[in-house]
């Protein structure tokens, strides 16, 4: 490609190049305190780990655990585990001082897999949603309209929206112009703190990254409201005190996940568009980090203690753990006995 003559020495530089490796540096103002935020982030992310590692392994080795419900679940804690890992890692870097730099491209990278999975988790959400709507209002059909091939399709439709979406954004920020600007005051990528480093017009960033939330995680949060809000009407005409409850308990635990996952995310994603002056920058870093590691640690102890089937499965494992332990350690013992 031939460059204009007419195009200043730091343009040219630019486009022949493209901008250097961003430096991200963690918290602002609270960089003192680095190594103590890392701890509960650190806690949390090991807590994630496991806990989504072991639902998905219950799920997809448990036969009583093939329904629906439970197959979304295991694409939630796979969602998850892809957005604590895409994001946390990195952030625990930063916060232990270890390496700040990232380049471009991985920068890029990082943030559209992230956005992608969150995306797909809203997605996945809304199924769940759908299908306690079929359960509690359809009952009879729910066999018919909720099957293992409905969920594949959610899963691949799920990571294809979040693509579709995200793909733009990711085009607009590799065509804007960087000028120098390398510091990143984050602890990982996100799509507007890397849009503001750019010397362009970052306009068709800030519009479209609106656009997105509004049409995908808040339009995917009104309808889940919908869909409870057909669910507790139905709930309401059931005769039974006691069915009433067991309805809405079954939905106990998918209410506790939304409200985890959707309130500190919008606050997020809104306060970085409109509440620059208003809301501390450390306070929105914090709640971005938030947003990526305490939903996906929290959420597989929400489910098995809400759902009884997970935690009957759980206490069976743990109790058959046990028992191996005690039945190795007799034999161990005895013989340290007869020594």
């Amino acid at each position: 490609m031939e460059l204009d003559p007419a195009l200043p020495v730091l343009n040219q530089t630019v486009l022949t190049s493209g901008p250097g490796p961003f430096v991200l540096l963690g918290v602002p103002g609270l960089q003192a305190l680095h190594a103590w935020l890392s701890v509960p982030v650190c806690l949390l992310y090991m807590a994630a780990l496991a806990g989504n590692a072991l639902l998905l392994g219950l799920v997809a080795t448990d036969k009583t655990l093939q329904a629906p419900m439970y197959q979304l679940l295991g694409l939630l804690a796979a969602a998850d585990l892809v957005l604590a890992t895409s994001t946390v890692p990195k952030a625990l870097a930063v916060l232990w001082g270890l390496s700040g730099e990232i380049s471009f491209a991985a920068c890029l990278a990082q943030l559209f897999v992230t956005h992608v999975t969150f995306i797909a988790e809203s997605s996945v959400l809304l199924a769940m949603a759908i299908d306690r709507y079929v359960a509690i209002c359809q009952p009879l059909r729910y066999g018919a309209l909720l099957t293992q091939r409905v969920v594949g399709t959610v899963a691949v439709a799920a990571v294809t929206r979040g693509a579709c979406v995200m793909a733009p954004p990711v085009a607009l920020l590799q065509r804007l112009p960087y000028c120098g600007q390398r510091e990143l005051p984050h602890t990982y990528c996100e799509h507007m703190g890397v849009a503001r480093l750019a010397c362009g017009d970052t306009r068709p960033n800030v519009w479209y990254g609106l656009a997105t939330t509004l049409l995908s995680p808040a339009l995917d949060l009104g309808l889940i409201a919908a869909s409870y809000a057909l669910i507790l009407r139905a709930v309401c005409r059931l005769p039974s005190h006691g069915a009433r409850c067991k309805a809405l308990g079954t939905c106990g635990a998918h209410a506790s996940v939304i409200t985890l996952f959707y309130t500190p995310a919008l606050f997020s994603f809104l306060a970085h568009r409109f509440g620059r002056h208003t809301v501390p920058s450390h306070i929105h870093i914090l709640l971005a980090n938030l947003y990526v590691v305490v939903p996906p640690a929290l959420n597989p102890v929400v489910y098995g203690v809400r759902t009884q089937q997970i935690a009957q499965r759980l206490r069976y494992l743990l109790r058959l753990w046990w028992a191996r332990a005690v039945r190795d350690v007799g034999p161990e013992r005895a013989s340290r006995g007869s020594e």
